[in-house]
């Protein structure tokens, strides 16, 4: 008689799903925004949960929040080297508060709460090739000891079964803070800061960061991508700084 273990043991999905119901359970969600009591067996309360800052009308190549959909004025003037630009959320409280706990806080259940709720904005975009999380250099990544991007990308990959790409796109450059510089420093600061792996690339490959501010790094990794002979890069972002 052959044994068939499948018979007897849960796969790995299926215990993690009954570990998940029976935490739920024995510990009810909390807000992750405001402390209260959280909807259902999420972790946002029904009032934060009506409060988020949806991105809706925007610049179709930069996300900044416009009362219409045609591209910004800085946009035509410049053309950035991305096709296109989708922001979830607008970078505005409460998803502020929750980007920077996940970022800075080690906080990576802030970070699943947002790749679920930011899932929807990008469900019905052209499907890309790879969706490459912007990555961060080493040093960086030894100093926080997570990747912020990867940890929203790899959840949102998952859901809409998309192929997520960490091999493509390497940071070889260590930088100063984004956040310390203007606009024209960040660029400087970004040049050669991003290389591109060899072999076979997709034709339409997506960068995703967690906060899309001037666009400077999102910028510099396109052009490192396209150079490198990508047809198309777009980029999703969980959050624009209006």
């Amino acid at each position: 008689m052959v044994y068939d273990s499948s018979t007897t043991r849960r796969r790995p999905g299926q215990l993690a799903g009954l570990l998940a119901a029976l935490a739920t359970r024995l510990l009810p969600p909390r807000c992750l925004a405001c402390g209260e009591p959280g909807e259902g067996d999420r972790d946002l309360c029904t009032a934060c949960a009506c409060a988020l800052p949806v991105a809706g009308q925007a610049c179709p190549r930069c996300a900044l929040p416009l009362p219409a959909t045609a591209a910004c004025g800085a946009c035509l003037q410049r053309p950035p080297p991305l096709q296109g630009a989708r922001a979830a959320f607008v970078y505005v409280a409460p998803v502020d508060r929750l980007l920077r706990r996940h970022k800075f806080h080690n906080d990576l259940a802030a970070g699943r709460l947002l790749a679920q709720w930011m899932a929807p904005a990008f469900a019905g975009c052209e499907r890309p090739g790879a969706l490459v999380p912007v990555p961060l250099h080493r040093t960086r990544l030894r100093e926080r000891g997570y990747d912020q991007a990867l940890e929203l990308a790899r959840p949102l990959a998952r859901r809409l079964r998309l192929p997520l790409r960490t091999d493509l796109l390497a940071r070889v450059r260590h930088t100063p803070a984004q956040s310390e510089l203007d606009a024209a420093a960040r660029r400087r600061n970004l040049q050669g800061a991003f290389r591109v792996a060899r072999g076979p690339l997709p034709a339409h490959v997506v960068l995703f960061d967690d906060v899309m501010t001037t666009g400077a790094t999102l910028h510099a990794a396109a052009i490192a991508l396209r150079t490198a002979g990508v047809a198309r890069v777009d980029a999703w972002i969980c959050a624009r700084v209006p």
